[in-house]
């Protein structure tokens, strides 16, 4: 599109800016090289005991066999579904119905507890009490004060509690973060961060029933990413809303877009699982040093632009969310344990992310800005 009278530059300063604004053939930077592949322990290989053998597990399962990790044991209340694991993944695993079983195992020393989030509290607390390391799925509770109580049970007892924020682990967003983290970016000034996707599989499921689907379920994974992107800087407010479609067939909203203030930038998160073609997830993250870009059609596909004053690196990264990020928050806690170190995905850290989404949710329903930590707890989630 051709720009307007208004548009042109009015002097020579004007012109120059106005030049680079609207882009100019810039030169192409080696990649810097990040660590942003999942990692393994160096000897350290326990018995593994998964809880909760729902769809999401394949995934799991898929990454662990991958990397060699030794699943000994695999729990579901409906017996089927953890044989039809065994037999796909682990055919030597043993299976139970009760996850008290599996839990007065011996060598189990680490947990996969993957089932929802209401259940998962006193599964949480007995596999504490029977001082195995823990690995969450996520979300990792609908209460703020019970999340810090498990935490703090976890400390007294000695062992990790660690969140399945397996986002953590896709190629791009790994590498992005680190590159923040870094400082190749400078101080982060703002993200923006958009999703365009189909979200209609949830009809007929539990996850249908969960009022806050996109905010509390999906969306969780980029709250996370600001935590991640953001580091030590603390948000001071959240501003959400959320919409129906005339045309979604899932019950809940499948539209919605969040607005976070921190003390000197501010974040977007823009949501649509109601996108029926032309999918597209796209991160923009601006420094004060540089401005990194990652885009594609989807999760599993994103190319990531690293731009500078000096040019555009564009690294050619290798594997996929799905199922390297299992595999990268399977492996952290292992790391960490074996390291004797706190897990980068450490629960305590993850109670951040969460207050982040409760603060979007509580917005949303009264249409008021929130504080992170404002929101304890999110009523009405059932699935």
């Amino acid at each position: 599109m051709a720009a307007t009278q208004a548009d042109q530059p009015k002097t020579q300063v004007q012109a120059d800016a106005y030049a680079g604004a609207v882009g100019s053939v810039q030169a192409t930077l080696p990649a810097p090289d990040l660590p942003y592949r999942p990692r393994n322990p160096q000897r350290y290989r326990p018995a593994i005991g998964l809880i909760g053998c729902g769809g999401i597990t394949a995934h799991h399962l898929t990454a662990y066999r991958a990397a060699g990790y030794n699943v000994v044991a695999l729990c579901d209340r409906n017996r089927e579904r953890a044989e039809e694991r065994r037999a796909t993944f682990y055919p030597d695993a043993a299976v139970y119905t009760d996850y008290r079983d599996l839990l007065r195992r011996d060598d189990v020393e680490v947990v996969d507890i993957a089932t929802h989030p209401p259940e998962r509290v006193a599964l949480i607390e007995a596999a504490l009490a029977a001082r195995k390391h823990i690995l969450s799925q996520k979300p990792f509770v609908i209460d703020l004060d019970v999340g810090e109580w498990l935490c703090e049970l976890a400390a007294k007892q000695g062992v990790q509690l660690a969140v399945n924020q397996n986002g953590r682990w896709a190629p791009h967003v790994a590498y992005l973060r680190l590159a923040v983290a870094a400082g190749l970016l400078g101080e982060l000034t703002s993200a923006d961060l958009s999703v365009h996707w189909d979200h209609s599989w949830v009809v007929g499921t539990p996850f249908d029933e969960i009022d806050d689907l996109v905010l509390y379920d999906f969306a969780i994974h980029w709250f996370d990413m600001l935590t991640c992107y953001f580091g030590a800087e603390q948000p001071q407010q959240v501003f959400a809303a959320v919409k129906r479609t005339r045309s979604q067939r899932p019950r809940p909203p499948m539209l919605a877009h969040v607005l976070v203030d921190y003390p000197a930038a501010q974040a977007t998160l823009s949501f649509n699982a109601a996108t029926a073609v032309g999918h597209h997830d796209r991160t923009f993250l601006v420094g004060t040093k540089a401005t990194a870009l990652s885009s594609g059609p989807g999760l599993q596909e994103q190319t990531v632009q690293l731009i500078t004053a000096e040019g555009v690196a564009t690294p050619r990264l290798a594997g996929q969310w799905f199922p390297d990020g299992f595999h990268g928050a399977m492996g952290e806690l292992l790391c960490a344990i074996e390291e004797g170190r706190t897990p980068f995905n450490n629960a305590v850290d993850n109670l951040r992310s969460l207050a982040l989404a409760f603060a979007a949710i509580g917005s949303a329903r009264n249409n008021q800005p929130k504080r992170p930590g404002e929101v304890r707890r999110l009523p009405g989630v059932n699935a």
